[in-house]
């Protein structure tokens, strides 16, 4: 239901802005500004997911966990998907994704998540439970809860 109501708000942005750069600049001048953007994004975008793919190669051949190279591919994509999308407010999004800064702060965060995730499976399997279960399991003893109402006296 989230990503419904996010699309649906999402569209109407774009409406909203397409609407307001028409009524601004004009017809051909509002065009232009998203084939000019469609055609920079893509290139940026090739350019980009080259080095991303390049990043994460170096990592598997290195052996070490490609959370990072994978959360800034998957940005990438998400970036260049935007920008193909006709719109000028999903166009300046997927460019800001483009900003290696901006993607090393966000692909910070998910591949931090990641590797949250990674090992609180790896527990779970440990511990035999449900890898997909979530948390983490710990080691302690069983306190016993008294079913309610056993230890009070009632009044008559």
């Amino acid at each position: 239901m989230r990503v419904f109501l996010a699309v649906v708000v999402g569209v109407a942005v774009e409406v909203t802005a397409l609407v307001a750069a028409f009524g601004a600049w004009g017809l051909f001048p509002t065009l232009g500004l998203l084939l000019l953007g469609g055609v920079v994004g893509a290139a940026v975008v090739r350019r980009e997911g080259v080095r991303a793919v390049a990043a994460f190669s170096e990592a598997v051949r290195t052996r070490r966990a490609p959370h990072r190279e994978v959360a800034e591919g998957v940005l990438v994509a998400a970036a260049g998907l935007l920008i193909l999308v006709p719109g000028l407010v999903s166009d300046v999004v997927g460019l800001v994704l483009l900003v290696p800064a901006v993607r090393r702060l966000v692909g910070g965060r998910m591949a931090r998540r990641a590797r949250e995730r990674e090992r609180a499976v790896v527990l779970n399997l440990r511990y035999g439970r449900d890898p997909m279960a979530g948390g983490v399991v710990v080691e302690g003893g069983v306190v016993e809860v008294r079913p309610e109402g056993s230890g009070r006296r009632e009044l008559p």
